[in-house]
């Protein structure tokens, strides 16, 4: 599959919100595309330079599909996108208006698995706080049983460094990635994580 890329300064999880604002012209050309083909575009952590200049990325990612668009008060496109599936990048290329296009193979999602007993206070830690994080989570159906769906929204709600955030991206097994997320949990809850990034 070959995607245009979006390098970001966050990490995307499947079914998780990414609002945009679009102001770059090989964006604007992006968002057109995929809205005329119905396709999706890749969102992939930058590991170091920036959003709008030379940036070197990650090399596994989410898929992104626009599920809205709008004008912002500023004039800029605004987009709702929601993630989909976790890629991995096989190759690289960047077009000549300055697109990064990516060739991709998709990762499978590992079985539903039911949340484990021990970690049950994770399921009601996402229940409780999602309510309380604005409009982006207002519409989300909860499937706190869900022990992927628990584990990608505590990743991208807690404010953790990114290359956590990524790891936890790059965990096949969702309760593999609770076992992960749970020290963090207790790091960050004691307010000693050190670097840590905002909540997206």
């Amino acid at each position: 599959m070959r995607l245009a890329m979006f390098p970001l300064s966050l990490v995307l999880f499947p079914q998780g919100p990414l609002p945009l604002r679009i102001f770059e012209t090989r964006y604007l050309d992006m968002v057109r595309r995929c809205m005329r083909e119905s396709s999706d575009f890749g969102v992939l952590l930058i590991r170091e330079g920036a959003e709008v200049g030379p940036a070197t990325t990650v090399d596994v990612g989410t898929t992104a599909h626009i599920a809205d668009f709008h004008q912002l008060a500023d004039g800029l496109l605004g987009l709702s996108c929601v993630g989909r599936r976790r890629f991995r990048v096989l190759s690289r290329a960047c077009q000549s208006d300055g697109l990064n296009v990516a060739e991709v193979s998709l990762l499978e999602e590992a079985p539903v698995q039911l949340v484990p007993a021990r970690h049950a206070q994770l399921a009601e830690l996402v229940r409780g706080v999602l309510p309380q994080l604005g409009e982006v989570y207002s519409s989300m159906e909860l499937h706190v049983e869900d022990a992927a769906w628990v584990g990608y929204r505590l990743a991208e709600i807690l404010p953790i460094d990114n290359a956590d955030k990524q790891r936890c991206l790059e965990i096949d097994d969702p309760v593999e990635r609770l076992e992960y997320l749970a020290p963090l949990i207790r790091t960050a809850a004691s307010g000693s994580a050190p670097g840590s990034d905002s909540v997206n």
